[in-house]
């Protein structure tokens, strides 16, 4: 079937200027036109589905380049979650895709599960057993013995050990090759040390890049990430610069100059700061122990959405990920990511496209998904307003397609017979 959508404004995802009064046709699960305006009568079939949204902007779907599905979000421990079985975190997985799916994430990158878990939830959703976004999968993330994230099972050491386990992941089907180059939030592990060697991490690399996966590395501190940079991965998470156990930062201008020249882009996860604060916030009492978390995490939060900007000011390039799973933080913070990135300097334009064609390229899909573009698969968005004003308003979702299917109409989830889900 023929589906016509318009709508009041387009955002096709490439960062330029919006079009007003859009025409886009689909065609089964592709795009075959984009339309600046309303098309020749003869280009337009008369047994065409029709959606229109006035007053809406039209956009890709978008991407959410770092998030963890096996987890909930709701400010439970990493140990604690893995107190639970595989079964209950493939369930998780399905259900955080779906709910990822209807505020209008089409694709996701999921940067850490445990085991084969994501996989198999990966295989649940291809195999029609729930909905969700397309899904690029790292698996179990590298780390070193009892090393952050170690519950995940990505344990390795030596330079034969962590080549070994990147051909594992490999073998399992991992689209990237997550490595844990500094501790983080498990308990024993110190964020402000890097964790492999150089040769280890270099390790790391050249055998991802002989098996075709492309690296990217958390770091937490300025050490880690100049080892990272050396070692030639593709991306870098985090991205922060943590000197002691305070979680004190001290901006390093020499390593963001090697980062910027290096071409190596960053993931944002603003968003982590910023929703383990508001968790904070929204209580009405808080004990001791979480008034030090209030006050750790808001200055987090400063630093971090400072360094952001310093970042961009000395040439480094950004995509937006959240964490999503990770402490207070859901698969519904994406819009809170972006509106962070423009508290730190970047136009509304700028950030959507940091989730939408920029990422896609950056993950290697910028020839399937990311951009309004004829030939592309139609994964669409639409929402009402211009969320270029404030890009929190992306929450406002009237329209979800993906691959051509409509997965929200009006704000409402359909079933595969487009009847309405209550």
């Amino acid at each position: 079937m023929i589906t016509i959508i318009r709508a009041s404004r387009l955002i096709d995802g490439d960062g330029g200027e919006a079009v007003d009064n859009p025409v886009v046709v689909v065609d089964g699960d592709r795009i075959i036109g984009v339309y600046a305006k309303e098309p020749p009568a003869d280009v337009l079939p008369r047994d065409a589905r029709i959606l229109d949204y006035q007053g809406c902007t039209l956009l890709p779907g978008l991407i959410d380049a770092h998030v963890h599905t096996n987890f909930p979000g709701d400010g439970t421990p990493v140990e604690d979650s893995f107190k639970e079985g595989d079964g209950l975190l493939v369930a998780s997985s399905v259900d955080a895709a779906r709910r990822a799916l209807e505020i209008g994430v089409t694709t996701v990158r999921d940067l850490g599960g445990r085991g084969s878990t994501t996989f198999n939830a990966r295989r649940a959703l291809e195999l029609g057993y729930g909905r969700g976004p397309r899904m690029l999968l790292a698996g179990q993330p590298i780390t070193v013995t009892g090393g952050h994230t170690w519950h995940y099972g990505g344990e390795a050491d030596g330079v034969d050990g962590v080549r070994l386990k990147v051909r594992q992941l490999c073998k399992l089907g991992a689209d990237w090759i997550k490595v844990i180059d500094s501790g983080g939030g498990t308990i024993n592990t110190k964020s402000y040390l890097p964790s492999f060697s150089r040769e280890e991490l270099g390790a790391i690399s050249d055998e991802a890049h002989r098996m075709g996966r492309p690296v990217t590395v958390h770091t937490l501190n300025a050490n880690a990430l100049e080892d990272a940079i050396d070692a030639g991965v593709d991306g870098i998470e985090h991205a922060s610069f943590l000197v002691d156990e305070t979680q004190a930062q001290q901006y390093s201008p020499a390593v963001a100059d090697k980062l910027a020249k290096s071409g190596i882009p960053v993931t944002t996860t603003l968003a982590v700061a910023l929703d383990c604060v508001n968790a904070m916030r929204v209580k009405d009492r808080l004990t001791e122990k979480e008034k030090h978390f209030l006050d750790d995490w808001s200055r987090m939060l400063e630093d971090n959405v400072s360094q952001f900007r310093k970042l961009r000011e000395a040439g480094v390039e950004f995509i937006a990920g959240t964490d999503a799973g990770w402490r207070f933080t859901t698969v519904e913070s994406l819009p809170d990511e972006l509106w962070l990135m423009t508290e730190g300097g970047m136009s509304g334009t700028q950030a959507i496209s940091s989730a939408t064609g920029k990422s896609a390229d950056v993950l290697g899909i910028g020839g399937v998904t990311g951009r309004v573009r004829t030939g592309l698969t139609a994964d669409l968005l639409a929402v009402s307003g211009d969320p270029r004003e404030d890009v929190r308003g992306l929450r406002n979702v009237r329209l979800v397609m993906q691959a051509g299917q409509v997965r929200v109409a009006d704000g409402i989830a359909v079933s595969e017979t487009n009847q309405l889900v209550r």
